[in-house]
């Protein structure tokens, strides 16, 4: 599980930032200022930091360069939209990217992730019983054997494997494709994906040990 330091002002933005990556699989602390976030970095071990520029108590570049000048920790700046002259500020001080406010959650998490893959703050190799997924080369493998996913049942394997041991809801599964396909996926057509995915991972797909059915409530990837 990645630990973020969300460091914001916003009392509102906090909460509700907190809540969306917590649901996705995260551990999040928040600061809310300068000296809180330096303090913070100090005391624990963090694998990013979402960091706001305009802050009360100092300023976002200053601590972006605070902790690039002596941490490996990657950051990702939270910026005013339109305000190009943050953007640049930022990715010179040694930002790994930005996203501009008003921004989707969705698009924030996505970006989180591909800047933990870029610094190598996840596993390559996640596992599951006889199922292996090198996230580096895209491969998944089981019991050695190859297993050929379409882009839509990787990402959503890889969604499952990112949240294991987790009730995953039927919203938040058609969430994730419906991002991926970039249109409008219903219900019933999770449900073929959902099959088409445990006929291709699964020993035996009519008992499923790897993706299960918690009846009413949605899927769970393991025990």
């Amino acid at each position: 599980m990645a630990k973020i330091l969300l460091v914001e002002d916003d009392k509102n933005i906090v909460e509700n930032l907190s809540a969306v990556l917590g649901g996705e699989g995260f551990q999040v602390r928040s600061a809310s200022g300068q000296k809180e976030a330096l303090e913070a970095v100090e005391q624990e071990s963090f694998d990013l930091m979402l960091l706001d520029v305009s802050l009360k108590d100092g300023n976002g570049f200053a601590v972006c360069s605070a902790v690039k000048g002596s941490k490996e920790l990657p950051v990702i700046f939270l910026t005013a939209s339109g305000d190009e002259y943050s953007v640049v500020t930022g990715l010179e001080l040694g930002a790994e990217d930005y996203v501009s406010k008003p921004f989707r959650p969705r698009e924030l998490v996505s970006r989180i992730r591909s800047v933990l893959r870029r610094c190598g703050k996840t596993q390559a190799i996640l596992e599951i019983e006889d199922l292996r997924v090198d996230t580096v080369r895209a491969l998944v493998t089981k019991g050695g054997q190859e297993c050929f996913l379409s882009a839509l049942e990787y990402r959503l394997l890889l969604f499952f494997l990112n949240h294991k041991g987790m009730i995953l809801s039927r919203n938040q599964l058609l969430e994730e494709i419906w991002d991926a396909a970039g249109e409008f996926v219903n219900d019933n057509t999770l449900t073929v994906y959902i099959k088409r995915l445990r006929e291709k991972i699964e020993t035996d797909p009519q008992n499923p040990q790897i993706i299960r059915t918690i009846r009413g409530m949605g899927y769970k990837l393991g025990e």
